[in-house]
């Protein structure tokens, strides 16, 4: 199981076709703060039906699209 397996849970539990969340909201999520790893776990998320779509370092958000 992967660490981010609880956020990849949580984003394929959406119905919208695309959406953004904060860094913020991504930690409360996980219980820690998203670091680089991020990148690198980033290619599971397909399976739960949605991809990264932008990182935004100045906004500090994640936008996730449907794939």
């Amino acid at each position: 199981m992967s660490k981010y397996e609880p956020l990849w849970k949580a984003i394929g539990q959406r119905t919208e076709n695309s959406f953004a969340l904060t860094y913020a909201e991504i930690e409360q999520i996980l219980g820690f703060p998203i670091d680089h790893a991020f990148l690198t776990f980033k290619k599971e998320l397909p399976a739960y039906g949605y991809e990264v779509g932008k990182i935004s370092m100045k906004a500090r958000t994640v936008t996730f699209k449907r794939c």
